[in-house]
């Protein structure tokens, strides 16, 4: 259990430093004539993340860690990280967390993963939601995250973001 909580914590620190990032990337943004769209759903989304981390750490306090199990998740959330920063790279200023389209910066996709995925870090995001708990059997917390994931954010972030872009190129 001490080291699922060192892992939760390494997961914590690191969504930290990307708020620091996305921070620094919003205000380059913004300075460039950026225009942030469905700002609404952000603090949910924060919500949601914060509340994977606890739930993880409370529901494995009742769960046994299932090596069988728990390595595979853990190599699979490892992997997750690894893809997180190959999105951070391939959209360089233009990755946030929030949805901020500047006029005239174009859309990234022949870069990274952007080359085989329209929204890869949803993707990600996804299965790093499975992974992450079921690394000490959080069974619970996989699906309440994966359903409150896809059913409260996914369903109003994609088409935000989409229409954002869209708009972009219309006016281009």
């Amino acid at each position: 259990m001490i080291w699922y909580l060192v892992l939760i914590l390494a997961t914590g620190a690191e969504r930290v430093v990307e708020l620091v990032i996305s921070r620094r990337n919003a205000q380059r943004a913004f300075a460039k004539g950026g225009v942030e769209y469905g700002f609404a759903h952000f603090p949910w989304m924060v919500a949601l993340h914060t509340g994977l981390l606890l739930a993880c750490l409370v529901e494995a306090l009742f769960r046994p860690f299932i090596p069988l199990l728990g390595w595979p998740m853990l190599a699979i959330v490892v992997l997750c990280q690894a893809g997180r920063y190959w999105v951070i790279a391939s959209l360089g200023e233009q990755w946030n967390t929030r949805v901020i389209v500047v006029p005239g910066a174009g859309r990234v996709n022949a870069r990274g993963l952007y080359r085989w995925f329209t929204h890869p870090n949803y993707v990600i995001v996804a299965v790093e939601g499975i992974a992450l708990p079921l690394v000490h059997s959080a069974w619970i917390t996989a699906i309440a995250f994966t359903v409150l994931n896809a059913v409260l954010l996914l369903r109003f972030r994609i088409p935000i973001e989409n229409g954002a872009l869209r708009r972009l190129h219309e006016h281009a």
